[in-house]
């Protein structure tokens, strides 16, 4: 039998528009069962620790399990790509970062794009850095630093746990802002870095809380600054780098991110519990406690630090002729 045009029209029309409702019910009814978070670092890196953090507050608030996997390798981005590639469907979610950010420019063949490819979902944390001095060099404070880098160019070197690490970007940012001459010497890893440095290997590291604070705490190392905007209460006698050098910042943003295309409403949904979990004063003070700065907020703001940051690294990481390995 032959259809009336009129008729197959509104067939064709009612067809093409079950995967839309299809999405939309699939979306309000979402998780419907258990949702990979990848960290794309090993086990003990920053974005393992904040996915293990969120990753029960999930479990409880959705009623399914939000199961952490580690993807290392490649400076992120093989984790990265495992969630570029995966369904859009909210199953698979991106600790997202500004070693993303970085790796933007800092790679010149990527098999994605990660400001296209990646759908912000909700920001977490921003961490900043401390800027660490072996007791031996003759300088307490930032202003005496550079003085002392200014009367021995080239004869300073910084350490960082590798190329193109935020660690790295943010002492090249130093070295541009404060006009300085230093040589990086990038290690494998954080621990060999601060290793070297207590060691008198290097002279300088701008580091991570976690990484710096038992150290600067028990004497072996000397704190200049912080790196973030503002002082961290976890050495609140410890100003900032942009006190001295006007408007310095470095810090490295934390969030989750969803494959490109992923519904809207299943992004409302995360954004909505991950703001709630920035509000719960136990997550808080554990996040917190990692040495930060919360990032509450909407998917759109999320993704706008993540743009300014890819702006911001990439004119330093072209400014400092920074290749990857």
């Amino acid at each position: 039998m032959k259809l009336p045009r009129r008729n197959f029209l509104q067939i064709a029309a009612g067809a093409a528009a079950l995967p839309v409702l299809s999405r939309i019910a699939w979306a309000q009814t979402y998780p419907t069962r258990p949702v990979r978070i990848i960290a794309p670092t090993g086990p003990g890196g920053a974005p393992d620790i904040i996915a293990r953090l969120i990753g029960p507050w999930l479990s409880h608030r959705l009623g399914q399990q939000f199961v952490v996997e580690n993807r290392p390798g490649s400076g992120n981005n093989i984790g990265t790509e495992a969630v570029v590639r995966a369904a859009p469907d909210g199953y698979t979610l991106l600790v997202a970062s500004s070693s993303n950010a970085i790796n933007a420019t800092l790679y010149d063949k990527l098999n994605f794009d990660f400001l296209r490819d990646i759908a912000p979902v909700a920001g977490l944390i921003s961490l900043p850095f401390v800027m660490v001095v072996n007791p031996s060099v003759p300088a307490k404070t930032v202003p005496e630093f550079i003085a002392h880098a200014k009367a021995n160019p080239s004869k300073i070197s910084f350490g960082s746990p590798g190329i193109g690490t935020p660690g790295h970007v943010a002492g090249e940012l130093f070295k541009i802002m404060a006009r300085v001459e230093m040589i990086h010497v990038p290690y494998r890893g954080g621990g060999a870095v601060v290793s070297d440095l207590l060691g008198r290997q290097v002279q300088v590291l701008f580091g991570t809380t976690s990484l710096t604070v038992e150290q600067v705490r028990a004497g072996k190392l000397r704190a200049l600054a912080v790196t973030g905007a503002t002082r961290w209460e976890g050495l609140p006698d410890i100003p900032t780098v942009g006190d001295f050098v006007s408007g310095y910042e470095a810090s490295s943003l934390f969030g989750l991110g969803a494959p490109k295309q992923t519904p809207a409403a299943i992004i409302d949904t995360l954004n909505r519990e991950i703001n709630a979990a920035l509000d719960d004063p136990k997550l808080r003070t554990q996040l917190v406690d990692l040495g930060g700065t919360l990032l509450a907020g909407s998917p759109a703001d999320f993704g706008k630090l993540i743009a300014d940051d890819t702006e911001k690294w990439g004119k330093v990481i072209r400014a400092a002729n920074i290749k990857a390995e």
